[in-house]
């Protein structure tokens, strides 16, 4: 049997693709993973060889009471001298549901210290371990508006987790104004909302700084239809470690489009939104 890296050559070369991730997820070290199986760095870089990709990007996968900062900062040096890429998660005090009871919050909603202030996205940003951001506002909270036009400010891409709680009308409505690229996680329809990635897509049209990821996206017309209609806005993501990167990697494999748009999605997409994906 070849060795990891070996093996992840002779993937490279059997589907002529180079390959690389804009989701994949780590639990540092003594921290338990909240959800699916923990993503110890060792294991992910494995697995993310096996399946012929070779270099992603991480972030933490974390509920914590107290704020990202550690949780970040660790996952940054995991991936000192590893095929990863670190972006920073981040937080916010505003519910982003569409309901009464958390638009009323909302108005009076303030960050505690713990959450991600402007100062925080301008240290990240320049902080040369860092190279984007991640942001889950359903399970994490919105940042506030002055957050969020730092956010803009420095202009890294952000990875944004849209579905239900957080829909991709709601995402137009807080991020798309703005102009730093935004990448919708799962085509804006976490969990396997069809009609929410119909919505995302239709939003391509309208926005240019938009993308949507592969992660957890199983419908065959809906990823064939986006690649054929916006083929420069589809950007490859395993979803690592709630699946092997091998499943998310052959699921475009078996697409019904020509070549070309494989070559877009696995890597050259990525590697315009996020330069460090770049060969």
């Amino acid at each position: 049997m070849c060795p990891p890296r070996e093996l992840a050559t002779v993937l490279e070369l059997e589907h002529g693709f180079r390959v690389v991730d804009v989701d994949a997820r780590l639990v540092p070290d003594g921290v338990e993973a909240k959800r699916g199986q923990p993503a110890a760095p060792d294991r992910l870089e494995r697995e993310m060889q096996q399946a012929g990709i070779v270099r992603a990007v991480v972030a933490p996968d974390v509920g914590v009471s107290d704020g990202y900062l550690r949780a970040n900062n660790a996952v940054a040096r995991l991936s000192v001298d590893r095929p990863f890429v670190a972006f920073a998660r981040i937080d916010g005090p505003r519910d982003p549901r569409d309901r009464p009871v958390a638009k009323l919050r909302n108005l009076t909603a303030s960050r505690r210290e713990f959450h991600t202030s402007p100062g925080d996205v301008e240290q990240y940003a320049y902080d040369d371990r860092f190279h984007g951001f991640v942001l889950d506002p359903v399970r994490d909270g919105l940042p506030d508006a002055e957050t969020l036009d730092r956010l803009d400010d420095v202009g890294l891409p952000v990875v944004v987790r849209a579905g239900d709680g957080f829909p991709p009308a709601a995402v137009e409505a807080t991020l798309l104004s703005r102009s730093m690229p935004v990448v919708l996680v799962a085509f804006g329809g976490h969990p396997a909302n069809r009609e929410s990635m119909a919505a995302a897509i239709s939003l391509l049209d309208d926005h240019d700084d938009l993308f949507l990821d592969t992660a957890h996206t199983r419908y065959r017309d809906v990823l064939e239809r986006a690649l054929r209609e916006f083929p420069d806005r589809v950007l490859f993501g395993s979803g690592a470690p709630d699946v092997h990167p091998d499943v998310g990697v052959m699921e475009l494999l078996t697409l019904d489009v020509p070549e070309d748009l494989m070559r877009r999605a696995f890597s050259k997409n990525p590697g315009r939104v996020v330069p460090a994906l770049a060969r």
